[in-house]
């Protein structure tokens, strides 16, 4: 078959690439500052992560403080709208959860993306990027076999993988030492699920859960489970420490893993969704991500049978799907003007160039039982600077989401949905200031950008 080759124009104030959390964040908030925004996304659904089953962690603090708000919570408010918030609320371990029914947050992300006047482009890779000097001066996409160069005065990687940034030339870290990466999954959900036996089955054998393990929690395990039980949804972490999960490791009815986590996604499906599955490898090579579904979904299949075998409340639960794609907790990060370090997060540290914060648990996965947890100082949380959106040697270019600029034990905390999302929003408003200013993206004054993100109601200030 022959391919036009000829290339078409195409020209925007900002171009993001990367429909995940951050890239629709960023998408909404910089055309909410006023920026006409395109986002494109490789796949045949915006959203990511957010349609995934997964909670909306670190909107919320172990605390039980609201530190994100802005583009993440106009997301939740619009769910809310159309009947999918299922809730927030304590897990009894150390998060406060944002739970969403994923099928109404598909419907979510397309309302406030066409609300804003978000041009959408689906089906979209980023092919190469054209340079002039340190700056962007265009990317070459590939969409549905026609050839485009998109120029705009801002270009927003949100790719997760930080692939335009590194096309760039922007300098990068990936993985770990020794070629280790955190595992991927694929997070997968149930129907049918009861949750009155299922919570009474956990109070009664807390020995299986994870629980208690906030210092801030006064109370032992036991208490922990009751109240898990009396807060009424059906969530919980089963340990991969605990008896439960060791004796079906040991049987070989389900894959070894560090946690298998239950989490409500709709209540009136009674509908849970689960994350357990994981394969190490490195997600940016298209073989080995590819490779690794069917495995995933043997372990997806096998898990089902031991829930529904092993766990009251879950013997007349139905599969009722998977995620859109696989998850990915880690492959690139994009080094910067500055790096979100260790300390930054675990000392819950604040800044005065602060765009968003963070308050996830420092949590790396690896493989089989493996998982790293430290808890953040006192439940806190911590601002991401701006400058860790900025990559070294590139004028017009901010990351946002998974790939900033960050060691890899500061991103276990900072990639998740809720920093993404804070991350996307400044993101998106700072390359939409920058337009209005003639200047480049990585010069927008902070104090200004700030400002603005208070307006549109980002949290900054005033959290512990």
């Amino acid at each position: 078959m022959s391919r036009d080759r000829r290339i078409s124009h195409v020209h925007h104030d900002v171009v993001v690439v990367g429909g995940g959390s951050a890239g629709v964040a960023a998408a909404l908030a910089s055309a909410k500052t006023g920026a006409k925004t395109l986002l494109i996304d490789a796949g045949p659904m915006v959203g990511g992560e957010l349609l995934s089953g997964l909670p909306i962690n670190s909107m919320i603090s172990a605390r039980g403080e609201w530190v994100v708000g802005g583009m993440a919570r106009e997301l939740v408010d619009e769910c809310a709208r159309l009947g999918g918030y299922v809730g927030h609320f304590f897990d009894w371990r150390s998060l406060w959860l944002v739970c969403i029914d994923p099928e109404i947050m598909k419907l979510a992300v397309v309302n406030l993306l066409h609300r804003y006047g978000v041009a959408v482009w689906m089906y979209t890779v980023a092919d190469d990027v054209v340079m002039e000097g340190n700056t962007v001066k265009g990317l070459v996409v590939l969409s549905r076999g026609r050839r485009f160069l998109l120029t705009a005065d801002a270009y927003l990687d949100c790719s997760g993988d930080g692939d335009v940034a590194v096309a760039a030339g922007a300098p990068f870290e990936s993985g770990g030492r020794g070629g280790a990466y955190q595992p991927v999954s694929m997070i997968f959900r149930l129907v049918g699920v009861e949750s009155e036996p299922f919570l009474r089955f956990v109070r009664d054998h807390p020995e299986n859960v994870a629980l208690g393990e906030l210092p801030l929690i006064d109370v032992d395990k036991a208490t922990c489970a009751q109240r898990l039980y009396e807060q009424g949804y059906p969530k919980a972490f089963f340990d991969g420490r605990g008896p439960l999960l060791a004796e079906g490791f040991a049987s070989g009815e389900i894959a070894e893993t560090g946690l298998l986590a239950i989490v409500p996604v709709s209540t009136p499906r009674k509908e849970v969704s689960i994350n357990t599955t994981r394969v190490p490898l490195d997600a940016t090579q298209a073989d080995a991500l590819s490779a690794a579904m069917p495995v995933l979904l043997d372990q997806v299949w096998r898990s089902v049978a031991f829930l529904q075998r092993r766990v009251p409340g879950f013997e007349n639960a139905a599969f009722s799907g998977i995620a859109p794609r696989i998850g990915i907790r880690e492959t690139r990060r994009i080094m910067g003007r500055g790096v979100l370090t260790q300390d930054d997060v675990l000392e819950a540290r604040k800044s005065d160039r602060g765009i968003g914060k963070g308050a996830h648990e420092l949590d790396i996965h690896g493989g089989g039982r493996e998982h790293t947890r430290l808890m953040l100082k006192d439940g806190g949380s911590y601002d991401i600077p701006f400058d860790c959106l900025v990559p070294d040697g590139v004028s017009n270019l901010l990351v946002a989401g998974r790939c900033i600029s960050a060691t890899r034990e500061a991103m276990g905390s900072s990639r998740v949905m809720g920093s993404c999302m804070s991350t996307g929003h400044a993101a998106g408003a700072a390359a939409a200031m920058a337009r209005v200013g003639g200047i480049p993206a990585s010069e927008v004054d902070v104090a200004a950008l700030r400002d603005v993100l208070r307006t549109q109601g980002a949290i900054l200030d005033g959290t512990y």
